[in-house]
């Protein structure tokens, strides 16, 4: 029994010096942006009792498009070019809820439901009288095609940028192969030195820490050859200001099947123009897996980009533009 309790007391003793060896070599700066609610510079609109980083570009009187970035938990920052489309248009961006660089709330209030709330608030703002055009992506084209389902009458075209999953079975299958990612060794490790980082994260507020923590393993998930977000040889580098932590995990971890099949299977109440645009190199949620998503909506139609991973619109701005602009022109 001594030898046992010894062995044990040498162990815990290794252990000890791991963890501080790992707390000394991860010392540094580890800088972290203020929200909405810290830094009054940064533009907003308030929704829901919640404030959001938005802000607006175009001529208020031209039809309205709002713009969904993915995550969840990311920000709008890599969807910047689209303010191209001011030109026509008048074009918002919003952080959602505990997202990026907006207001962080309790995890209850980080629902599907929520979010779609928000995002219909988001329109009462910007086009209150007549229907807007929704672009969202991955996470945001998720939350675009739930809302196509229950309000189709708030929307006048949607484009949809790689949704990740659409239904019960495939978030299934989805996180299946997502904890093959996360559990491969050199994920775990890189997990374990940035929660030691993350210990060295001050402010600007308590969310900061679990924000850097989270967005640096949201970014080396995209990066890992598995995940097929990125062409061969690159890594997923599209830029962001902030996640949010809480956001990032709260929404599928709280979700129900229907959760999950509201995200598509109420598609078709939506009688409008859909354009699914998908990436080239993209191979995991890709042409083969948005192909499959056609079926959902009455009037569909997929692009591939050439040359361009999950994240078309900063891989390949232009051509992502141009397809956007003649799905528009044609009645979108």
């Amino acid at each position: 029994m001594r030898r046992v309790f010894k062995g044990l007391a040498a162990l815990v003793a290794l252990l000890l010096v791991a963890a501080g060896a790992l707390y000394v070599g991860t010392m540094g700066e580890y800088p972290v942006p203020a929200t909405v609610t810290d830094d009054p510079a940064l533009p907003r609109i308030e929704v829901g009792g919640v404030t959001l980083h938005s802000e607006s570009f175009g001529d208020p009187a031209n039809t309205a498009i709002v713009v969904l970035h993915g995550g969840p938990g990311a920000d709008y920052r890599s969807l910047l070019p689209l303010q191209a489309l001011a030109d026509s248009y008048h074009v918002t961006f919003y952080d959602q809820r505990g997202a990026g660089l907006s207001e962080r709330v309790p995890a209850e209030e980080l629902t599907l439901q929520t979010h779609l709330q928000e995002l219909s608030g988001v329109l009462d703002h910007v086009s209150p009288d007549a229907p807007a055009i929704l672009v969202g992506h991955s996470w945001g084209a998720m939350l675009a095609s739930a809302f196509l389902g229950a309000s189709p009458d708030r929307v006048a075209a949607a484009v949809l940028i790689e949704p990740g999953f659409l239904s019960a079975d495939d978030a299934q299958a989805w996180g299946l192969r997502s904890q093959e990612i996360i559990r491969q060794p050199g994920m775990i490790w890189l997990g374990l030195r940035t929660g030691f980082a993350s210990a060295h994260v001050d402010g600007p507020d308590e969310a900061a820490a679990q924000d850097f923590l989270i967005g640096q393993m949201m970014h080396a998930f995209a990066s890992d050859p598995a995940s097929g977000y990125a062409c061969p040889g690159e890594s997923y580098d599209s830029p962001g200001w902030r996640a949010g932590g809480a956001a990032g995990q709260a929404v599928q971890t709280q979700a129900s099947a229907e959760d999950f099949d509201a995200l598509g299977g109420q598609a078709h109440r939506f009688a409008g123009p859909v354009l699914l645009i998908t990436g080239a190199c993209s191979t995991w949620i890709g042409e083969d897996h948005q192909r499959a998503h056609l079926g959902l909506y009455r009037d569909a139609r997929l692009s591939v980009i050439p040359g361009a991973g999950h994240d078309s619109v900063d891989d390949a701005p232009e051509a992502v533009l141009a397809e956007i602009r003649a799905f528009l022109a044609g009645g979108g």
